[in-house]
């Protein structure tokens, strides 16, 4: 059920007006657009889009990456890690996750007592819904990042991590999130950072391929191909000094070594991010100094750029 306090700051993605709710829809002031309320999660997108990989991901692996489904603290490491903010001035604070997924990050959010709205232009929505919905403090949404359905200067803190490289337009993505930030509030973004470098992994190789492939065609095949490319990255990997460079080589995510899973989770964090490599219909990397600037463009102070797993950028608006 929507709250009246969540109400408050939905519009319409269309007129920007305010929205009404009308039994199980949400209806502009003008009464000129329409938008359903299904399964408790407002739908201001197409079923089908250019994210339908998420979606897919996300339903299938739905509680993998959840710290609380793994039993350790990886999504909250990296969460910490790129935001650097105080959990407790997040209490009670309107929180904006944009590109949720199955909620991996939001549980995070959801756990400092935040207000968390988590936006997502898949069907992943359902999942976090499902994982998450016993917080009362959650607000699901399922929507487009260029035209958020919300008012602008509602949220005390943003967040997009592991997202906007997947938008058609990084940077018009990247710009549809300050105007969501109030004054004094705080906006953390992240990207894979663009280099000679990256662009010998073997995901780019093969992604021209793979992404033009039938989205249940690629996983099946993953599913099958997943288990011994693990194993050549693992034997590779135990070469002594270089070993850890060339298993960079074998196109597969392998995290031992890097994650405290049990040996089934590690195959099923391989098969997720080895799709999710391979699958997505953009993947644009992007340089610190162009991130930098678009910070800069949009106002925002205390900017601070760096290199924590992924290309992580933070300010504050005045």
């Amino acid at each position: 059920m929507l709250t009246s306090e969540f109400l408050e700051i939905l519009r319409c993605p269309h007129s920007g007006q305010r929205l009404k709710l009308e039994g199980s829809m949400l209806t502009s002031e003008d009464g000129r657009h329409r938008y359903p309320i299904r399964n408790g999660i407002p739908r201001f997108v197409p079923e089908s889009n250019y994210a339908d990989n998420f979606g897919m991901q996300w339903n299938l692996f739905a509680k993998m990456q959840l710290d609380s489904y793994s039993g350790h603290p990886i999504s909250a490491a990296r969460f910490w890690k790129a935001t650097n903010w105080n959990p407790e001035e997040m209490k009670n604070r309107w929180v904006l996750d944009v590109g949720c997924g199955s909620g991996r990050f939001a549980e995070i959010a959801l756990g400092t007592g935040a207000q968390v709205v988590a936006l997502d232009y898949s069907s992943a929505v359902d999942a976090c819904y499902s994982n998450l919905k016993e917080y009362p403090n959650l607000h699901v949404v399922q929507g487009d990042i260029y035209a958020l359905p919300f008012a602008h200067e509602s949220f005390q803190f943003v967040y997009s991590l592991g997202v906007l490289q997947h938008t058609p337009d990084v940077a018009r993505a990247f710009a549809a999130l300050p105007p969501m930030v109030a004054r004094g509030g705080r906006l953390c973004v992240d990207f894979y950072k663009k280099s000679f470098k990256s662009y010998l992994l073997p995901k780019y190789w093969l992604r021209p391929l793979t992404k033009r492939m039938k989205k249940e065609s690629l996983f099946s095949l993953l599913k099958h191909s997943v288990p011994a490319l693990l194993s050549i990255s693992r034997t590779i990997g135990r070469i002594p000094v270089v070993g850890i460079f060339l298993r960079r080589f074998v196109p597969v995510a392998n995290y031992e070594g890097i994650y405290p899973l049990p040996e089934a989770q590690l195959h099923e964090w391989a098969l997720l991010d080895t799709f999710d490599w391979l699958s997505p219909a953009y993947d644009n990397p992007q340089t610190a100094e162009t991130v930098r600037l678009w910070m800069d463009q949009a106002g925002m102070k205390g900017i601070e750029v760096e290199k924590a797993g992924h290309l992580v950028a933070r300010g504050y608006k005045v």
